[in-house]
């Protein structure tokens, strides 16, 4: 079987389940089975090809950036530039587990039971279009899966979502349809400037595009124009409005793809299309995406730490934490940049269990208002003890995987741009002082009659949330497999700046 075949594979099983859900929906549960089966092959497949691609080594990985694993290219439409292209490294392949990973827990854990059959087939075409991206190699291709990703997460949204869920979802496809003309401009631009070089052939390939001759006004420009719209999707400060709203009245589910697997497109574009395919601008545009990443960090923990919902203090809380990608993917930094995919990963696993973690207590409760919530560590144990786990995580505790990442983006960062790092630095103490002030109205205190009436997390919910402790503990403690997978990629393409070892 050749190796891209199995990128193929995990683009097609969740999109024939989808169908297999929508042939189905007469039959009750059948939806959920579906969903769950096809989400677990999904995760099956996705082990697989990190386990192979583990085997495969990175010979070729030398000079400008080349997907040699599971690599493939079919020209469809040439008169159009369209192809089928297709290839993983060590950028994309745990944002391609990372993706089966939550789409699962979001099944399995937050399962929706309210026109079950149209959630989960929303939820797979989402599994696609994400998944998609982040194995394309032809910007067109890329694009057309990037905007794909709107069509299902604004249903989810607008059907499922809370009371405000019509604004909300509205103001998401605005501001998300609005970054992504810009990202299409910048596109077209790109190409049609490279379609000389390239014998007049008009072509959207990585490798074409990467080594088109353009001035370098263009290639600022260009920056610019996609930076939009990954930050946009990100979101990074101040085109993060719509995310609040968003975060807070999705369903659980959307909140954890949203902030679990949407917010990491707009991060791996900005690394993958804006900072390796356009270098040249970097240098230029790299003062103002710094800047713009600690304010994010600073602003997101001023807003966390006076939320009054436990999903808005998450969405704030993720706004900072995106900052911190944001600064060690434009750091120039080997080990930053490094740090930041790390890091892509890391906070996908800790968002999703701390929005699966609110949905139990909403479920439960009813609300995820902390002033309706107080000592609940008295009769839920057990759903305290993990979400301290996963909140020590986010708040960067030596041990847990979110010191690892943040620790490299800060020292790589500290290494190329030691005033922003010093900045950015305090971000983590703020993390600890919101994060353990939420914990503490929440969890501690004496807790009133409907607090004290909720039960402890089920088998099935504990069950569910156990992959997230293992992550979390497993990559703080031995990050080294991922990092040796990680580093070769990021060596290839990020010019050496510092001679300390990411090892």
């Amino acid at each position: 079987m050749h190796s891209y075949y199995w990128i193929t594979a995990l683009l097609i099983v969740p999109l024939l389940g989808a169908i297999f859900v929508l042939a189905t929906k007469a039959i009750e549960g059948a939806a959920f089975v579906i969903g769950a089966v096809s989400a677990t092959l999904e995760l099956a497949l996705a082990l697989v090809v990190t386990f192979l691609y583990a085997h495969s080594g990175v010979a070729g990985l030398s000079g400008s950036l080349r997907f040699v694993d599971f690599s493939h290219r079919s020209v469809l439409a040439p008169s159009f530039g369209l192809a089928y292209d297709v290839g993983l490294d060590g950028i994309s392949l745990f944002l391609v587990a990372l993706s089966a990973i939550v789409i699962l827990l979001a099944l399995v854990g937050a399962r929706e039971r309210r026109n079950e059959p149209a959630f989960v087939a929303w939820m797979l075409l989402l599994s696609t279009a994400t998944i998609g991206a982040f194995v394309s190699r032809d910007l067109l291709e890329f694009f057309l899966f990037f905007e794909l990703t709107l069509i299902p997460s604004y249903f989810m949204i607008a059907g499922w979502g809370g009371a405000q869920r019509a604004q909300a979802a509205l103001k998401f496809f605005i501001y998300t349809l609005f970054g992504s003309g810009f990202l299409l401009v910048g596109m077209i631009y790109l190409a049609f400037s490279a379609q000389n070089q390239n014998g007049g052939a008009l072509s959207f390939n990585y490798s074409v595009l990467q080594h088109a001759s353009i001035t370098h006004s263009s290639a600022v420009w260009i920056f610019v124009a996609f930076a939009i719209a990954f930050a946009v999707k990100a979101p990074i400060w101040p085109l993060h409005t719509w995310s609040p709203l968003a975060y807070a009245e999705a369903p659980t589910a959307g909140s954890m793809v949203l902030s679990a697997l949407l917010a990491k497109l707009g991060t791996y574009g900005l690394l993958r299309y804006c900072v390796l395919l356009l270098p040249s601008a970097l240098h230029t545009v790299q003062p103002y995406l710094l800047t713009l990443a600690v304010i994010g960090i600073l602003y997101g923990s001023a807003l966390a730490a006076v939320s009054k919902d436990l999903k808005r203090l998450v969405a704030y809380s993720s706004l900072a934490q995106v900052g911190f990608i944001v600064l060690g993917t434009v750091s120039g930094s080997q080990i930053g940049t490094s740090g930041a995919v790390l890091l892509m990963f890391n906070h996908g696993v800790i968002t999703a269990g701390f929005f699966l973690l609110i949905g139990m207590v909403q479920s439960r409760r009813g609300t995820a208002d902390i002033a309706h919530l107080r000592g609940l560590q008295r009769p839920a144990p057990v759903l305290a003890a993990l979400f301290t786990v996963v909140m020590m995580a986010s708040i960067g505790l030596p041990g847990l995987s979110g010191f690892v990442s943040e620790f490299l983006v800060l020292l790589g960062t500290f290494a190329t741009h030691r005033w922003w790092a010093v900045v950015a630095a305090t971000g983590v103490i703020f993390a600890a002082l919101y994060l353990l002030w939420a914990y503490q109205r929440v969890f501690h205190g004496a807790p009133d009659e409907d607090n004290a009436a909720i039960s402890d997390l089920e088998t099935k919910e504990r069950l569910v949330l156990v992959p997230i402790v293992i992550l979390v503990v497993v990559l703080g403690v031995f990050p080294r497999p991922v990092l040796d997978r990680i580093n070769p990629t990021v060596h290839a393409n990020v010019p050496a700046s510092t001679s300390v070892s990411t090892k």
